[in-house]
């Protein structure tokens, strides 16, 4: 009988395209994939390092894993397990650990996955990770993350990052074109471009540190591809989101409205403690440039509490900053040290109560901005991607502009655009429809 073999992913969606392409390596070597919540001979953590409590999670996970399959071989893999390989290895039942660039030959490593006394390490020191492996997962078959880019050559202050996945480096051109008519012969609709870096796409392309391309040459080649209908921009920096770029977006049939671009402070004082590479000025170009180009853009941002030397005054300025913003929703992070960064060495520690309440301000601000995004658009005509989970009785999808919908279960909405009249927000937060007419595929 084949081997069975279940995976768990911590972390962005640049960690699910990896997990989808270690996991295509076991299925080659004949074992068989099953869910994470099913018995499996052998269970592979990818971990993430810039959640909070990570080393906790990843424990927690491991019980579980190990509650299905007392005997089961467990191994550690990505971000955490380059960071802190000794200290996952460590952990009970934990078999093996491997680090930025031994993930990608994990079968190498494996003879006949019985037990290990104590984790086996397996790990380089970073400055190996210099080369780049592509990626891309399909999640609930509608869309898929396409992996263009990796490692940053940013210091922010805050961030891991670096130390985990290196330098920045990207895929070739030919090779992402090629993924991406890969994944539209499988009938999928959506690509979601993922990286740590995605604006930095180009550098280390072949292998050096020079721009054999552009960002903005990369998405114009993906515009051409046939078959996928939207292609959605996941992240990217405010320096390097540039007007061409959003020019280019607003004139494409398959790039859709919506930009997640990371502010981290409306503060100057903070974002130069950060070392971020603008201030907020800049920002609030980016902001206003889009909405000039696409008034009904859909824009996410990036922001962090409780910095290091964040004052009341620093706060009160990021959170009027954008408040007076036109944006869309925030992903809000607590700050969280880290080892090795210099942030973690500065005095003037917010204490964390302070930062949990901050936290929890954004967070009810994120609530507003998103309603009132949601409500400006209502009456608009919007094109759905329909995602194929049934939810209590109900299909759930998003609009172009990131819009989330909702509609009694239907499974003939399923992976396919429907252009629909967006006519009012139900108690979910959700909004709902009329009647519904299916795009013809192109």
């Amino acid at each position: 009988m084949r081997k069975k073999v279940a995976f768990h992913t911590l972390g962005c969606k640049l960690n699910f395209s990896e997990t989808s392409t270690i996991a295509r390596g076991f299925v080659q070597e004949g074992f068989e994939r099953v869910d994470f919540s099913e018995v499996a001979d052998m269970y592979v953590i990818n971990t993430c390092s810039v959640t909070e409590n990570a080393d906790r999670r990843f424990k927690t996970i491991v019980k579980q894993a190990l509650k299905l399959n007392p005997e089961a071989f467990v191994a550690a893999v990505g971000c955490y397990a380059q960071l802190k390989p000794e200290e996952l290895a460590a952990v009970d039942g934990v078999d093996l650990v491997l680090g930025a660039t031994e993930k990608f030959r994990i079968t190498d490593y494996l003879n006949d996955l019985v037990k290990n006394e104590r984790g086996e390490v397996h790990s380089c020191e970073i400055e190996a990770a210099d080369f780049y492996v592509g990626s891309y997962a399909i999640g609930d078959r509608t869309r898929a993350f396409l992996k263009v880019q990796d490692g940053c050559d940013y210091k922010c202050t805050y961030c891991t990052i670096p130390l985990a996945r290196g330098i920045s480096r990207s895929d070739s051109l030919q090779n992402v074109l090629d993924k991406a008519t890969e994944i539209s012969a499988k009938g999928i609709k959506e690509i979601v471009l993922t990286g740590v870096n995605i604006g930095d796409y180009g550098k280390g392309e072949f292998g050096n540190k020079k721009h054999e391309h552009t960002f903005l040459e990369l998405i114009r080649a993906l515009d051409k591809v046939p078959g996928i209908q939207r292609v959605r921009i996941s992240s990217i920096e405010p320096n390097l989101l540039k007007n061409e770029t959003i020019d280019f977006v607003a004139d494409s049939d398959s790039f859709v409205p919506h930009f997640h671009i990371p502010l981290q402070s409306g503060s100057d004082t903070i974002l130069k403690k950060m070392k971020r590479r603008y201030l907020g000025q800049l920002y609030i170009d980016r902001v206003h440039r889009i909405k000039e180009a696409m008034p009904h853009a859909c824009i996410g941002v990036d922001v962090i509490v409780g910095f290091p030397g964040e004052t009341d005054e620093n706060f009160l300025e990021t959170y009027h900053f954008l408040n007076e913003l036109d944006i869309s929703y925030l992903h809000v992070f607590t700050y969280s040290e880290r080892d090795n960064t210099l942030a973690a060495t500065m005095g003037d520690v917010v204490p964390k109560h302070i930062r949990n309440k901050r936290s929890k301000m954004l967070r009810g601000l994120s609530v507003k901005k998103r309603r009132a995004f949601y409500e400006s658009q209502l009456g608009t005509h919007r094109t759905v991607l329909f995602e194929g989970e049934n939810k209590e009785g109900y299909i759930h999808g998003f609009t172009e502009n990131y819009i989330k919908v909702r509609a009694p279960w239907n499974p003939d909405l399923v992976n396919a655009l429907h252009f629909v009249e967006l006519s009012n927000i139900d108690e979910e937060g959700t909004v709902r429809f009329g009647s519904a007419r299916k795009i013809a595929t192109v």
